[in-house]
């Protein structure tokens, strides 16, 4: 596949900490990288995981979390989710068989070429994804 070169694009909105607001994240990220002729279903998954865990782990009452897309002139794109708990840094575990939960990192891992958490101001986190989208044909 060749890549032509695109033109560098943001997107950023705060949502609700609520199942409500991370629902909306991955809805909105599926509806702004078609926009931008780069769907991925990699990039809903790792949004979807990102929102879910903020919504979980990161919730503040009265404070939500805000999602930022970038995407390069190369084609790269970098997804952030930042919530307002700086004090809980995630990290990869490994749930036993009959855990429901544990696992969303590693679906991250998994969809991402590389991933991470960053402090974020005001005693908030960020933790950001990496990959390059398909490219959809002109």
């Amino acid at each position: 596949m060749t890549q032509a070169a695109v033109q560098a694009r943001h997107f950023t909105l705060l949502l609700t900490s609520s199942r409500r607001g991370a629902r909306l994240a991955r809805l909105l990220t599926e509806r702004q990288l078609d926009a931008w002729g780069c769907p991925s279903a990699e990039a809903s998954h790792i949004v979807a995981e990102l929102a879910a865990n903020a919504v979980a782990h990161g919730r503040v009452p009265g404070r939500g979390f805000r999602l930022t897309l970038r995407l390069d002139a190369a084609g790269r794109l970098r997804i952030e989710v930042s919530d307002a708990r700086g004090d809980r840094v995630p990290g990869i575990q490994d749930p036993g068989d009959q855990e429901e939960s544990g696992r969303g990192l590693r679906i991250v891992a998994g969809c991402a070429d590389r991933w991470g958490v960053v402090p974020a101001p005001s005693g908030c986190k960020t933790v950001w994804a990496e990959l390059v989208p398909d490219r959809a044909e002109p």
